[in-house]
């Protein structure tokens, strides 16, 4: 019983950090990477469609992106949906790929990503704290139900809160070296 309510609480945890994760690969730093733009939803016939399901995503150079793709029609869209998007990044076409070219960050738009990158790690530790309040009700049922003893769920709340903390250093490292990339000129 509490076995399980401790693996799915680090199946959740995990989850959370990976889903962290990808929203901090989406925030733009003076490098050019595919993933900074791979989740950007162009419109393909009225459905929204991530770009990495339309084109081949390539980074050749440290300040380029390069969109190819595989139907030449869909430029048009993709641009359209660079241009939506809030990265701030301007796209050049040729008719046959789209480049994209990732300026140097300035000083004050390093320090909004960096407030957003707070937030976003708040959020991953308030998603850590809610998973730990969904075990500890749980556990608190199954020792009120009398399926676990007092001291067994004393123990059990132990490892939860060790379980928590493990994760949500995961995500304040994370958040930590994001900040260094983001500050990094």
């Amino acid at each position: 019983m509490i076995e399980r309510v401790l693996e799915e609480s680090r199946d959740k945890m995990h989850k959370a950090v990976e889903a962290m994760q990808r929203d901090l690969a989406s925030l733009r730093t003076g490098r050019a990477r595919p993933s900074l733009v791979e989740n950007i939803k162009v419109d393909l016939q009225g459905v929204p469609t991530p770009l990495n399901h339309l084109a081949t995503l390539t980074a050749p150079e440290p300040r380029l992106i390069v969109i190819q793709p595989w139907d030449r029609s869909m430029i048009g869209a993709i641009e359209k949906a660079i241009m939506k998007s809030d990265l701030g990044l301007h796209p050049a076409s040729d008719g046959r790929v789209v480049r994209l070219a990732v300026p140097q960050l300035s000083e004050e738009r390093r320090m909004e990503l960096v407030k957003v990158l707070h937030k976003k790690a708040e959020e991953g530790r308030v998603a850590m704290r809610n998973v730990r309040r969904e075990a500890h009700e749980s556990l608190r049922a199954s020792e009120r139900n009398k399926e676990i003893s007092e001291d067994e769920h004393k123990r059990a709340l132990e490892s939860l809160q060790k379980l928590t903390d493990a994760f949500i250093s995961d995500v304040d490292r994370l958040a930590t070296e994001k900040e260094a990339e983001l500050l990094e000129v």
